[in-house]
């Protein structure tokens, strides 16, 4: 890094040599940005401490964790209204946010042009966690993922509620975008 760029890309921290090159960046001012493979935003921060970054230096450069998950989406030439899905079922599952406007569930059925799937193209599903000073002092001495996720009690809806809302448009269904985010999370059977 002899050029002095204001921001850094990090392919990817696989190791305690990358993770300490990225946090001696960012303690030096550089904004630096990375991928870490977790199952969501807060076991980043476990993840780096697993990889032996000191928890004081991750509260000190870290500023903010984005997971990211894709789902498969309905086939818009196909897809059907999916009589079956409730808007109370739906409203269970995204405790504690709550559902506005209308529902429009779907399911995926098949035709030529989504090759007898059901599904066609992927969306994201997202979940930011911000790293603000209650999230600091989780993280430090010794973070742990459950105090981490919940230090911040504004944080952006987890991926689980957004592939609901998802569900809830008729962009995604009850199968796919449920199912490939709990695998995700560690929460299937």
């Amino acid at each position: 890094m002899r050029q002095d760029p204001d921001i850094i890309m990090v392919g990817e921290i696989r190791d305690l040599e990358t993770a300490e090159m990225a946090i001696q960046a960012a303690l030096t001012g550089h904004l630096v940005f990375s991928t870490l493979h977790t199952n969501d935003a807060a076991s980043a921060i476990t993840r780096l401490v697993d990889l032996g970054v000191p928890p004081y230096l991750i509260g000190a450069t870290v500023v903010g964790v984005l997971a990211q998950r894709l789902v498969r989406t309905l086939c818009p030439a196909c897809k059907a209204p999916d009589p079956d899905a409730t808007r109370e079922a739906l409203q269970q599952v995204i405790k504690p946010w709550r559902l506005t406007g209308e529902i429009h569930a779907c399911k995926p059925v098949g035709c030529l042009e989504c090759r007898m799937t059901g599904y066609r193209g992927r969306a994201g599903l997202y979940e930011l966690l911000t790293v603000t000073e209650a999230a600091r002092a989780a993280i430090h001495p010794q973070p742990r993922r459950r105090e981490a996720a919940h230090a911040e009690p504004c944080r952006r809806p987890a991926p689980a509620a957004h592939g609901r809302r998802d569900e809830g448009r008729g962009r995604t269904d009850d199968d796919r975008g449920s199912a490939q985010v709990d695998t995700g999370l560690g929460l299937s059977a």
